[in-house]
């Protein structure tokens, strides 16, 4: 994991508590391999979060 799922910037960037809080409710925005956007879709039963380079992620 290079970059962080909630704010994108690096994971050697500062602690990410706030960010680890944050992603612990909510899906995670930014890839973690390339730092791109992701398209995000939440259901009632989980989310699911889309990388245009690295596929799928899911609750």
């Amino acid at each position: 994991m290079t970059y962080c799922g909630h704010c994108g910037r690096s994971q050697a960037d500062g602690s990410h508590e706030d960010c680890r809080r944050a992603l612990a409710m909510e899906p995670p925005r930014y890839c973690a391999e390339c730092r791109r956007r992701m398209v995000v879709q939440v259901h009632p039963m989980g989310w699911s979060a889309r990388c245009s380079v690295h596929g799928t992620l899911s609750s």
